[in-house]
């Protein structure tokens, strides 16, 4: 079994918008322990004011935030890449039990493994109250349609 999970570094701008959008799935899967593969068995990261460390604790992470985070719904995009690493920006709809929505917006700085694994992962995070009729991620849960518009084209 292969130990590499392509697009591998170095990236070019293709493959680096391609391990961007799937990252996008894998996350818009909202499956833990799926997520939590894409990152080498030690994968540090800092989200928000959190840091995590190695898989295990990744998808306890990602079960405890989409617990809270319903309804959850992904867009990344590509902001820049160099060799083994990846910069995006991002924003995701979700609501909490009381049925108030949100959208967080941030940024993500990746740093890959030469098997394509991320070791390191920062992200810094802000929500934004927003009213259920304010909300543009309108897919059902999964993947993003291609068609769907991205980031740039909602003007986020």
């Amino acid at each position: 079994m292969s130990l590499d999970r392509p697009p591998l570094p170095p990236f070019t701008l293709e493959t680096a918008a391609q391990k961007v959008r799937l990252a996008e799935d894998g996350w818009n899967s909202r499956d833990p322990e799926r997520v939590a593969l894409a990152y080498t068995p030690d994968s540090r990261w800092r989200n928000r004011a959190e840091f995590v460390e190695g898989r295990a604790a990744i998808a306890e992470f990602l079960t405890r935030k989409w617990r809270r985070e319903l309804e959850y719904r992904l867009i990344k995009e590509l902001w820049a890449f160099r060799d083994n690493r990846i910069a995006v920006r991002f924003a995701y709809e979700w609501h909490d039990d009381s049925g108030s929505w949100f959208r967080s917006y941030g940024n993500e700085n990746w740093e890959f493994d030469a098997h394509g694994l991320m070791r390191l992962r920062i992200a810094s995070i802000n929500d934004l109250p927003i009213a259920a009729g304010d909300r543009l991620f309108h897919w059902p849960q999964g993947r993003r349609p291609d068609d769907h518009p991205g980031l740039a084209d909602l003007g986020l």
